[in-house]
């Protein structure tokens, strides 16, 4: 059993690389510029309706490799504070997608939020609940996180797919929870906290890295 920790991690862990049963997660550098503008240009429609909308005269990261540095030296930051841990999802090599933890929170909360997205030619094929079970044996067994929740709008099906094929807690729905798209959109919340991960973790290892 590991021992609790209150504190952010040592810096020095990062950056960090996990890897899955085909996948591997690794933060994302410049370098990552031009498969990562051309998967957001291909799957534009596919993903910014579920992401809140970029305000007006903020650099575009798709289109400006400047920008897109920019947010990678912010998720390096992260890191490095253990405030968040951003991670590209890469498969046999290739940018596919990304599974980000973030606000991490410590003191009595020791919680987190995880987000995630895929290309769309992708999708269905499994990598994403992969990724985030990588992701979960990594917030609880190295960040020692006690909870994780991943929100997701009600129609969303496909990004609720993977929750459910994690069999992850449905906590019920946050009325106009987050700002997407323009909107003030319901959310469903859906958590496991360590105790749950301690029950299942050989399940979900076996089912999805091992």
């Amino acid at each position: 059993m590991l021992r609790r920790k209150t504190t952010a991690p040592d810096p020095t862990m990062s950056p960090v690389t996990l890897h899955g049963r085909r996948l591997l997660l690794r933060p994302l550098t410049v370098h990552d510029f031009e498969q990562w503008r051309e998967v957001r240009r291909r799957c534009h429609d596919w993903l910014t309706r579920w992401e809140p909308q970029r305000i007006p005269g903020q650099p575009d990261t798709v289109e400006e490799r400047q920008a897109f540095a920019a947010r990678c030296s912010v998720r390096m930051r992260e890191i490095q504070l253990g405030t968040g841990y951003g991670f590209g999802i890469f498969v046999e090599g290739v940018f596919a997608g990304e599974v980000n933890i973030n606000s991490i929170h410590r003191g009595a909360h020791q919680s987190a939020y995880v987000g995630y997205w895929i290309d769309e030619a992708l999708a269905g094929r499994g990598y994403m609940p992969e990724a985030v079970v990588a992701v979960l044996r990594f917030s609880f067994e190295q960040l020692d996180l006690h909870r994780v929740q991943i929100s997701i709008i009600p129609r969303n099906s496909a990004s609720r797919r993977v929750a459910e094929k994690l069999g992850l807690r449905d906590e019920g729905v946050a009325v106009r929870y987050l700002e997407i798209n323009g909107v003030w959109e319901d959310h469903i919340r859906y958590a496991i906290t360590r105790e749950e991960w301690d029950v299942r973790r050989d399940e979900l290892l076996t089912a999805w890295l091992l």
